[in-house]
């Protein structure tokens, strides 16, 4: 799922990157071809309709910095809120029950739930976990 957002999100942003000055159908249109990213990786509507309206927001009436192109900073605006949307901090998976402590992983088939499982396995181990799995 990821591999194919980073490859549509990474087309858009190739092209905006290679425009010296970007107008506002520009950075809407930018942020259509994003939209139509995120719904096919099944990010839930609301999430994408706020997503795109702050980014779209803040693009449109960002003056641009003189180090950087105006796609450079498009490509910024739209990194800054996904990290702020996901977060920007690892937080800690806190397993304070009686033992043995359940996770249910649901997900569509090639959606990463055996990768994320592992990943969690092995997190837990490196804490001191003797059993996991």
């Amino acid at each position: 799922m990821f591999e194919s957002l980073s490859e549509r999100l990474g087309g858009v942003f190739d092209r905006l990157r290679g425009r010296g000055a970007l107008n506002e159908a520009d950075v809407r249109e930018a942020m259509r071809e994003v939209r139509v990213a995120l719904l096919e990786a099944d990010v839930a509507l609301p999430v994408v309709r706020t997503f795109i309206d702050k980014v779209t927001e803040q693009a449109v009436g960002q003056s641009v910095l003189k180090s950087i192109t105006p796609g450079q900073q498009v490509v910024k605006i739209v990194n800054d809120a996904l990290v702020d949307m996901l977060g920007s901090e690892a937080s800690d998976l806190e397993l304070a029950v009686t033992p043995p402590a359940i996770i249910m992983m649901v997900g569509l088939q090639g959606s990463g739930k055996t990768t994320t499982t592992a990943k969690i396995a092995k997190r837990l181990t490196e804490k001191d976990r003797k059993k996991v799995l």
